[in-house]
């Protein structure tokens, strides 16, 4: 199994971000393209058919922010993976784990099948 390893991403991409439109959209573009990337360097395969469970561990660079909030980032990646598997996102069940902090953050993503 192969591990999809990304920055931690921003508040700027929470859905409760401030701001204006375009700015928020070149971010979500770049994590987008990020994503998709990353899935293809890790050589992530998804299963033909049925739920593709998407385990995330969420390292944080610091304990300021709220974990809660954390998959609210995670759309722009999401799609990039989707993208780069060949399917919809809809078939994703996602997992969520918090680890410890260390500098300077990350998410470490797998890829597999329902069980």
């Amino acid at each position: 199994m192969s591990i999809i390893t990304l920055p931690f991403p921003p508040s700027s991409l929470s859905g409760h971000a401030k701001g204006h439109w375009r700015g928020k959209a070149a971010e979500t573009k770049k994590w987008r393209h990020w994503a998709h990337v990353a899935t293809k360097e890790a050589r992530a395969r998804a299963p033909a058919d049925g739920d593709i469970i998407v385990r995330v561990t969420f390292v944080p660079p610091n304990r300021r922010s709220d974990r809660s909030n954390f998959p609210n980032r995670l759309k722009p990646v999401l799609d990039g993976i989707a993208d780069a598997l060949g399917v919809n996102d809809r078939r994703f069940i996602p997992q969520y784990q918090f680890a410890e902090p260390e500098k300077p953050g990350r998410l470490e993503i797998t890829i597999g099948p329902s069980t």
